[in-house]
């Protein structure tokens, strides 16, 4: 279990660099990362290359028991080479070029970028390949922020037609596949499928979702130029790459196909603002700490991503310059963010960075040290989380076991983000309301791809399948037959992998899997009162933005509408519960507010067998990994924790305080409870 940090000693005085990494080392930090921005340091002109200063940073970094993590530099290309070769640069929709004076301005498939990129990671790949200070390498620097996975260039416009044109066999056989009779969209050949740029109105579904499949290839195919290159000189380095929290347009799954080590970046205050659904605010807690289950979220997505342990490359430090507004984190909550990650997976948790920069676009974002050198708030969080690591628990915790996998796809992602029908579907926050209601009972939830082998978990949710073909179905129903309890959302089975209806009713090839299928959808705006009953228990929930009226089958109704909004569905079932050989499936047609989705969740648990506490409160979450149980508090609130079995916390206490942590020896998920000391 590691804390590091990111460092940049570029941008500092040579004479203060080794007092910078012997307060590193003395603060117990173990990783180092660097070199993610330094190209035009590292070239200042073409074939002129200057590596001593990073040299001698690695080496002090090695002298004082540490290990470097450098990055390749190509995600700001210098300015020689934009004035040498222009045509590096992305272009807008509309044409226009994403110019110097930023980062992230370069096409992913520019050849004579990618030329470039060979030309600086060969170089720096050879230069560092015996050093043996140097544990790994992260590729690039966050892929796609800034929106910049898209690019609407005309290297992008050949592409795309070449990757068409080896996709589908002939231009025939995409015209049918996307439905182009629909407003004579019909093509004649692959070479004039443009990108989709700007237009009056909106754009075919299926292309889009075809040319975002298209961008991110292009990245997934630039991402392994860099691995290829760095294992060619030593394959006992890591690679990595840092992806970022709840990014909508890169698939993580296909990007981590060329990795040894998934890492993310991880900001909680800034998340709960900025990824926060429209019309929402933070509450005064989030906007100290965050929310847990956004951030676990992630968590677990990267986790699963490998089905290993994972990296937070950049964890927040303090202040950060980035969102709406910048309030201090609570006090302790650097040091829980830290615990939050470990209890999720995490190995090794990175603060970005050691000092607050005096120059650039980042002056107001906050590192562990001030701008003078001096200690900042979450110098001591850092340092206390390094000292519990390495003192208190034991090394190398194994993975996280989670009973629960929730599905994931970008592609239903993308489907869904173009045609939400309604200006508050959004895609993360459905996966929000499922996955929360696991969390609130203490389970541990692997987000996994649809794709992925589901024989080892007792429970699979799907809240938004979108996208369904027979194969996944077929999946689906084994996993349901031979045993497991699966759930799905709203929305399911609706179009299949074209982004067109299903040519059956939904949920498609779904439905006898199901029982039921759906008769009618709705959208609803949030002033609409809109309510179910619970047919077992006469309690009447409230549900939001989507309903579906269901018509069973072989399934069994156990939510049906009430007279709420207008009475127009009042009586039809809107979830249905459906045994199919030795599982069961939940089918529920309604996107569910907190108590309802407690209301799914806990009978599938019962049924499945699986541990689950009461009921926590927001912002108290409870993680198990390798025989300890983590109770991170990310309220202001003071708690009591109540296991169900006598226990002695190896660090805090039974009474937990705002943004604090308590773990616990063993796994005490079962029956745990925690009571509020106001």
């Amino acid at each position: 279990m590691s804390i590091g940090v990111c460092y940049f000693p570029e941008q500092w005085p040579r004479e203060r660099w080794k007092t910078d990494i012997e307060a590193m080392a003395e603060a117990g930090l173990e990783y180092v990362r660097m070199a993610e921005f330094s190209w035009a340091v590292l070239e200042p002109e073409r074939g002129e290359f200057d590596f001593e200063w990073l040299d001698r940073a690695v080496e002090l970094i090695g002298e004082h028991g540490m290990k470097a993590v450098l990055c390749t530099p190509t995600a700001t290309p210098p300015k020689w080479l934009v004035d040498e070769r222009p045509e590096i640069l992305q272009a807008e929709p509309d044409g226009t070029p994403r110019g110097f004076g930023s980062r992230r301005h370069y096409c992913f498939n520019s050849e004579a970028y990618r030329e470039e990129t060979r030309r600086i990671v060969e170089k720096l790949a050879d230069h560092y390949a015996d050093n043996p200070y140097v544990a790994g390498w992260q590729t690039d620097n966050e892929f796609g922020c800034h929106d910049t996975v898209r690019c609407y260039c005309d290297d992008c416009s050949v592409a795309f037609s070449q990757w068409l044109a080896d996709r589908y066999e002939t231009v025939e056989q995409l015209n049918a596949a996307w439905g182009n009779t629909f407003w004579s969209q019909r093509y004649n050949d692959f070479e004039t499928v443009d990108p989709p740029r700007h237009t009056a109105a909106e754009h075919h579904p299926s292309r889009l979702l075809e040319y975002y499949r298209f961008a991110n290839d292009s990245v997934v195919e630039y991402n392994r130029l860099h691995a290829d290159l760095l294992r060619g000189c030593n394959d006992d380095w890591f690679i990595t790459h840092n992806f970022m929290g709840r990014f909508d347009s890169l698939d993580a799954y296909s990007i981590s196909e060329d990795l040894d080590l998934v890492s993310w970046d991880s900001y909680p205050t800034g998340f709960v603002q900025d990824r926060l659904e429209d019309g929402h605010e933070p509450t005064p807690d989030q906007l100290r700490a965050g929310d847990p289950d956004q951030v676990g979220m992630d968590h677990d997505i990267y986790r699963s991503v490998l089905d290993r342990p994972f990296w937070v490359m950049e964890q927040q430090p303090g202040d950060v310059n980035w969102p709406p507004h910048c309030p201090q984190p609570g006090d302790g909550a650097m040091r829980l963010w830290a615990h939050h990650a470990v209890a999720h997976g995490a190995d090794a948790v990175l603060y970005f960075r050691w000092r607050r920069a005096v120059e650039g676009q980042e002056q107001y974002h906050a590192g562990l040290r001030k701008q003078d050198g001096s200690p900042d708030r979450g110098y001591e969080d850092a340092t206390q989380a390094a000292s519990e690591f390495e003192n208190v628990l034991e090394d190398g915790l194994a993975h996280v076991d989670a009973p629960v996998a929730v599905l994931h796809d970008y592609d239903n992602l993308w489907a869904l983000s173009e045609q939400p029908h309604a200006p508050d579907f959004d895609y993360w926050n459905l996966l929000d309301a499922f996955y929360s209601a696991f969390r609130e009972r203490g389970v541990q939830v692997d987000v996994v791809h649809p794709s992925s082998d589901l024989s080892g978990y007792d429970v699979v949710a799907a809240p938004a399948l979108h996208l369904v073909t027979d194969p996944l179905a077929a999946r689906l129903t084994d996993f349901v037959e031979t045993g497991g309890e699966l759930l799905f959302g709203p929305r399911t089975g609706v179009k299949d992998a074209y982004n067109k209806l299903q040519p059956r009713l939904q949920p498609g090839p779904l439905t006898d899997l199901v029982g039921a299928y759906v008769d009618q959808h709705e959208s609803l705006p949030p002033h609409l009162e809109s309510r179910v009953t619970h047919l077992e228990t006469k309690t009447n929930y409230e549900y939001r933005t989507w309903g579906e009226w269901l018509e069973p089958t072989t399934a069994t109704p156990v939510l049906e509408y009430d007279g709420s909004n207008g009475g127009v569905a009042e009586g039809r079932p809107a979830a249905v519960v459906n045994d199919e050989r030795d599982g069961t499936v939940t089918y529920c047609g309604v996107w569910p507010e907190a108590n309802l989705a407690d209301a799914l969740v806990q009978p599938i648990l019962e049924r499945a067998g699986v541990d689950y506490s009461t009921r926590l409160s927001e912002g108290v979450r409870v993680g198990a990994r390798d025989g300890y149980t983590w109770v991170t508090n990310f309220s202001s609130d003071r708690y009591r924790i109540q296991p169900a079995s006598e226990t002695t916390p190896v660090i805090g206490g039974l009474e937990i305080d705002g943004f604090d942590v308590t773990v616990l020896a063993g796994d005490l998920v079962d029956g745990l409870s925690v009571a509020s000391l106001k």
